[in-house]
């Protein structure tokens, strides 16, 4: 296939829309400030009426559950397995099938494909993804460890092969994805090995409204001895924690470096806890390497924020991780530690888009 794809990514407060070509160039792009709904057929025909010709379109879909553990071409099977994994991320899953669903009315002749967040970690190796509960609940509800952030971790792992001019193949890194959400991955000779995210996108790191990690029994206490049911306590954990719930004003990494230079103390220990929350995530996925041959920050706060970059590889010098960064060019992937750095830092932009193409490629190269 050598024609364009057109690159469709929903969010639970936005759509992407973007027209790719062969050689991974982003020809044109529109963002609307809504999530896809009723009007999202009208959305992708307003796009495409100025927008080169297309040939296939990929949609970027958080979650594979058990069924789609790799981009799929979308027909009746594929997008019932689609809609059966919904719930296991409620927030992103039911703005990318409704866009899936309007791109399908719109361009009906075109071959449509699933590219999952999990995909990249679905050969996890099974200690890495095995959760520590009774097996006979395990099995029975298919609980595991999936991972996210998948396509944002593979375009990584390609443009940080190329500044270290070594193949995919032979690199064990450390990469870690900033942004609204947060995650941390381990890859091993081209493969995830381990990461920070689970079952849901709710595991691992602090993130913007997020909270990670926290204690199991706490949340028990909540529903018990606090009166929070399921449904407020989801939203507490999803909506109002993280660095919202620290801060108490947002969950911004921006605004909050800005508070802090004020003197605001609830921004700087959202921004402490914040950047601890992330090299402890680091930290625990060097466990599944052999060594480190990089770090990686990827991620709108990965790529923009300078503050947490320098906050996070310092406090990670006993991986080999220095401070003194440099600042790079926007938009471009760069090493950003000092020369001699025994651990190199590189920062590679956000390349979800061109990767979502790539898969798309792939997967109908291998269909047909």
């Amino acid at each position: 296939m050598t024609g364009n794809v057109l690159v469709a990514d929903a969010s639970s407060s936005s759509f992407h829309l973007a027209v790719v070509d062969v050689h991974d160039q982003v020809l044109t792009t529109q963002d609307f400030d809504a999530p896809p709904g009723p009007g999202a057929g009208q959305m992708i025909e307003d796009f495409l009426s100025g927008a080169p010709a297309v040939e296939a379109c990929g949609h970027r879909v958080v979650h594979g559950g058990p069924d789609v553990p790799r981009p799929a071409v979308v027909d009746t099977v594929v997008r019932a397995r689609l809609e059966a994994a919904a719930g296991l991320a409620p927030l992103h899953m039911p703005p990318a099938l409704a866009a899936l669903d309007a791109a399908r009315r719109v361009l009906p002749r075109l071959p449509h494909v699933a590219c999952p967040d999990t995909a990249f970690h679905h050969r996890l190796p099974e200690p890495a993804r095995t959760y520590a509960l009774p097996q006979k609940l395990t099995r029975r509800h298919g609980l595991r460890r999936y991972g996210f952030h998948g396509l944002s971790y593979a375009y990584a792992l390609r443009r940080a092969a190329e500044l270290l001019d070594r193949s995919p193949e032979d690199l064990q890194l450390l990469i870690t994805h900033l942004g609204g959400g947060c995650s941390a991955c381990a890859v091993r000779a081209g493969r995830s090995v381990d990461t920070t995210m689970g079952m849901t996108p709710s595991e691992g790191l602090p993130m913007s409204t997020r909270s990670g990690t926290v204690d199991p029994g706490m949340l028990l206490w909540l529903q018990t001895e606090a009166g929070l049911d399921p449904a407020r306590l989801a939203h507490v954990l999803a909506r109002e924690s993280g660095l919202l719930g620290i801060s108490g004003t947002s969950g911004d990494t921006r605004d909050l470096v800005r508070a802090r230079a004020t003197g605001d103390a609830a921004a700087a220990l959202a921004l402490d806890t914040f950047t601890l929350g992330v090299r402890r995530g680091i930290a625990a996925m060097a466990a599944s390497l052999d060594r480190i041959d990089g770090l990686v920050f990827t991620g709108e706060i990965g790529e923009d924020q300078p503050e947490v970059r320098e906050a996070v590889a310092a406090g990670l010098s006993v991986l080999g991780t220095g401070d003194g960064l440099t600042t790079p060019e926007p938009g471009r992937p760069a090493m950003v530690s000092q020369p001699g750095a025994a651990v190199p830092v590189l920062v590679v932009p956000t390349g979800e888009v061109p990767q979502i193409a790539l898969e798309t490629r792939d997967c109908l190269r291998t269909h047909h």
